[in-house]
């Protein structure tokens, strides 16, 4: 998981204007910086985070990732790790894990930061969940209501940014509306700081962009599935109207579902269909 960037790269060079003049021209390009340095935070909506975030999607998914309760250490440790060097970032959900184990993601992280033995990194860490937009979750008040079970599993009074899943305005535009209030209600009651989408194309961000803002509630994220795998005009588009509205875009999966790895070559193939 990583937050695009809109500052321009920089470039570095190890010559000054006034001698690169009468120097050959290299035969190699200039070093390119990165727009921001690993130990270094950005602000998203009232939050800071780190730049690069980190998914629990695996967390309790059997199908998908073949997630077994015996990995649980090494997770604890994985995240203590990722802590230890920066990340402040985690993005979970209520709908990850399945069967017995559904909301076992938020389980897990809310047991790894109560556990983690550095306060002051513990107190920094920023939870991201997402709320799945389930058809019996029709009112505001049934939304708010999944956003406090939430918290329950999570182990804190209160979420850093708290996003709808996806959108259900393709097929039940009624439920949609209320969905929105929901994210409002959580936002007015001091449940999450602050309020993001999940899986939202370019027209519909604009939609809930708009009618956040008229109720008061700046949108602070939006994450949509983003890598060189999937870097459609699609994305490339949710990106333009989140530069110009000033939200704060969340790739997920950049690495293209472990594809992107280098773990895998023609004579070692995933076990599964994402792992």
């Amino acid at each position: 998981m990583a937050i695009s960037i809109s500052t321009p790269t920089a470039y570095f060079s190890c010559f000054n204007s006034s001698n690169q003049s009468s120097l050959p021209s290299l035969p190699f390009k200039p070093l390119k910086l990165p727009p921001f340095w690993p130990w270094q935070k950005v602000k998203m909506g009232p939050l800071t985070v780190s730049p690069m975030g980190f998914g629990t999607w695996a967390w309790g998914n059997q199908l998908l990732w073949g997630y077994r309760e015996s990995m649980d250490t090494d997770l604890q440790q994985t995240f203590n790790l990722a802590v230890e060097n920066g990340i402040n970032l985690f993005d979970t959900a209520d709908s990850y894990g399945t069967g017995r184990l559904n909301g076992q993601s938020e389980k897990l992280l809310g047991k790894f930061i109560q556990e983690f033995p550095g306060k002051q990194m513990r107190n920094d860490i920023v939870i991201a969940t997402k709320f799945a937009a389930y058809p019996w979750r029709l009112t505001p008040g049934l939304f708010v209501k999944a956003c406090k079970a939430s918290l329950e599993r999570l182990q804190v009074e209160q979420i850093g940014i708290g996003q709808l899943h996806w959108s259900t305005a393709n097929y039940a535009p009624p439920q949609e509306l209320a969905l929105w209030d929901g994210l409002v209600a959580m936002y007015e009651q001091g449940l999450v700081r602050a309020v993001g989408v999940s899986n939202y194309g370019p027209k519909q961000l604009i939609k809930i962009h708009d009618y956040l803002k008229a109720r008061g509630v700046p949108l602070c994220s939006a994450q949509v599935q983003f890598s060189l795998l999937s870097m459609g005009e699609d994305q490339m588009e949710i990106k333009k109207v989140c530069d110009s509205l000033g939200i704060r875009l969340i790739a997920y999966s950049p690495l293209g579902l472990g594809m992107l790895t280098g773990k895998y070559t023609s004579s070692r193939l995933p076990l599964g269909p994402r792992y």
